[in-house]
């Protein structure tokens, strides 16, 4: 028998342990008062942040589709939203704005909210992000089109690197109609951009 398959592999870090290596890491003692319970707060504030991975969006808006004709765009502006970049595990921050053209059923609005919550809470890139809302829309509730617009503060712009405290990352997805149509554009930007409402 082997080396490989007899030797004992060790119990894998809990996350508290990761997060007081870190704050040795920069010449903090996490043992302090203001630090003892750091890390458990930290490994739980985590697990919250991330926990858009154990579920599954499409299967959630497919749970709240309603047979309908309305045919006219459906859009739910200034949701905001709170994730983490992957690169630097830094915050961004901002709105979401997102519609559809249905075909044959609408969904529950609230479940739009809940779709860019899901995408939100996992290690994200704004870019990526963008366009996953988008394309969990499409394949659920199969519209005539779909169109996402997100606009974001980004911590590791503003805290380090070029330090653009004043800077906004707009991104969009437009498929479907929202693509292929400049009248279906051009409404949903204007919508977004009204104050009225």
């Amino acid at each position: 028998m082997s080396s490989r398959s007899t030797a004992i592999h060790p119990e894998p870090d809990l996350p508290e342990d990761a997060v007081r290596r870190l704050l040795e890491s920069v010449g903090e003692d996490p043992g302090r008062a203001g630090l003892a319970d750091t890390p458990g707060r930290v490994a739980r504030s985590l697990q919250f942040l991330t926990d858009g991975y154990k579920e599954d969006p499409e299967a959630m808006l497919r749970g709240a589709l309603f047979a309908s004709d309305v045919d006219e765009m459906v859009v739910v502006k200034d949701m905001e939203f709170y994730s983490l970049c992957e690169h630097h595990l830094l915050p961004f921050y901002g709105r979401c704005h997102v519609a559809y053209v249905p075909k044959g059923q609408i969904v529950g609005l609230s479940k739009l909210g809940r779709v860019v919550d899901v995408f939100s809470r996992r290690l994200q890139v704004q870019e990526r992000l963008t366009a996953q809302i988008a394309s969990a829309v499409e394949a659920a509730v199969q519209p005539k089109g779909v169109g996402v617009v997100m606009e974001a503060h980004h911590l590791c712009m503003m805290m380090r690197g070029v330090q653009k405290q004043g800077s906004l990352a707009a991104t969009s997805c437009m498929l479907g109609l929202f693509k292929k149509d400049a009248r279906t554009r051009a409404e949903f930007l204007n919508l977004i951009r009204s104050d009225a409402g």
